[in-house]
């Protein structure tokens, strides 16, 4: 259910899910990539190895999130809202900010997950379940549900316990959820440096107490039109 092309404005809510439900990341390694991933290919420039580019010699990282100083001042190509990576599937809610950005930064997000997951674990073939699914927002109310989706609910099916226990401890689920790096939660919270995600439309609508509530409410059921609405896959 792939829509393209988008307009500039659009707001997608996009999910991206493993070949035959199979693991598309494998350890904090692969996660980590995937942060890195968000933040350096969100970029009209294209290096020709981004990751030998992040390369610290004087510390022997390759973890930066910094920009290197060789590589030309950063133009985006789609602006990233909310995110969120699980064992299997990932969900992203994109702005379109130039003709085209969501379906480049996609390409490149594909590529490069595959690329690195084939040479790393021996793989061959796709790593993913066919192109990528994507649906437009069409109104800020429906924007507000997604985001609590992508957030918080699929932040809650990795609790420890499942996702019916992160339901019945809502505030200590959400706490843990904040903290939880592969996600944007923390960002939107303001429990986490904003290193991904951009101030948005959400940010004006939502203090982050506000937020909190609004998601217990989309998590408790008292919003079941606008979660069922909201699931897709």
């Amino acid at each position: 259910m792939r829509r393209e092309p988008f307009t500039v404005g659009s707001y997608v809510h996009i999910v991206k899910r493993g070949t035959r439900g199979l693991p598309i990341v494998r350890d904090e390694s692969d996660r980590h990539r995937f942060l890195l991933m968000l933040r350096h290919f969100n970029d009209e420039f294209c290096p020709d190895n981004w990751f030998r580019d992040l390369f610290e010699v004087e510390t022997g990282l390759i973890h930066s999130m910094e920009r290197p100083a060789n590589w030309p001042p950063q133009r985006k190509i789609v602006q990233i809202v909310c995110f969120c990576l699980v064992e299997n599937h990932l969900h992203l809610l994109l702005k379109e900010i130039i003709p085209g950005g969501i379906a480049k930064f996609m390409r490149r997000l594909g590529v490069g997950m595959v690329n690195h997951f084939n040479e790393k674990y021996q793989e061959k073939g796709s790593l993913f379940q066919g192109a990528y699914r994507s649906r437009t927002i069409d109104a800020n109310d429906y924007l507000q549900y997604v985001s609590a989706y992508i957030q918080v609910k699929n932040c809650f099916e990795l609790y420890s316990g499942g996702y019916e226990l992160a339901c019945k401890n809502f505030t200590k689920a959400f706490d843990w959820a904040e903290k939880y790096s592969y996600c944007s939660l923390g960002e939107f919270m303001q429990k986490q440096e904003k290193i991904i995600t951009e101030p948005d439309l959400l940010s004006e609508i939502f203090t982050p107490s506000e937020y909190k509530v609004f998601c217990d409410d989309f998590i408790s059921g008292r919003m079941k039109e606008e979660n069922n609405f909201v699931h897709f896959e």
